[in-house]
């Protein structure tokens, strides 16, 4: 009877054994995002599958987790975007980005920011000063006059300007900075509370 009990236990080890020694052979290993964990050796980084496998080489300077099966990767200095089997969605192109949100990716081109889609298209113009991700269904985007307020996914503003900072929606709620005060609003803009 003992000896039943301790199989499972010594196969389970075994098992997490061999799942930990391929991640040796990298500096660095990240999570596993939609099937895939970013890794780093000699200073360029890829993704592999959950057993080690490389999958998209370690061919970047940098790169994020997957988020909707699209992953930001930089090459000298420059961003674009990769899907899990490692083709390019986007040309490397961007000064910068986050990941994807809700169907959209925020871009930077130099100081202006704006919104692409899933297949890599430019859906909304880069008009902004900033932006953050989606949350919610609105996005926090400055303007020229670094006023923050909020777009809905047509890039139509939807809260406006008037906040010295905006981060992105989180469970219903917004932290925005106002008067030199943290509050939180909710999607129509309506104070929820105040405070950090």
């Amino acid at each position: 009877m003992k000896k039943l009990l301790l199989y499972p236990v010594i196969v389970m080890l075994t098992v997490e054994a061999a799942a930990q020694k391929w991640t040796k052979e990298y500096e660095f290993v990240n999570e596993v995002f939609c099937g895939l964990s970013l890794v780093e050796k000699n200073g360029k980084q890829g993704y592999v599958n959950k057993d080690g496998k490389v999958i998209i080489p370690l061919t970047f300077d940098e790169g994020m987790n997957f988020s909707e099966d699209r992953a930001a990767v930089r090459k000298e200095g420059k961003w674009g975007f990769i899907d899990t089997a490692g083709k390019e969605i986007t040309k490397i192109q961007y000064t910068e980005v986050y990941s994807f949100s809700e169907g959209k990716a925020v871009v930077a081109v130099g100081e202006s920011f704006g919104f692409i889609d899933t297949a890599g298209a430019l859906v909304i113009p880069m008009r902004f000063s900033n932006a953050r991700s989606f949350g919610s269904g609105l996005a926090p985007v400055c303007n020229n006059n670094f006023q923050w307020g909020f777009i809905d996914p047509k890039g139509k503003l939807v809260i406006s300007y008037q906040y010295a900072f905006a981060d992105r929606f989180r469970d219903g709620m917004a932290k925005v900075m106002k008067s030199g005060k943290w509050m939180y609003i909710d999607s129509t803009g309506k104070l929820v509370k105040e405070g950090d």
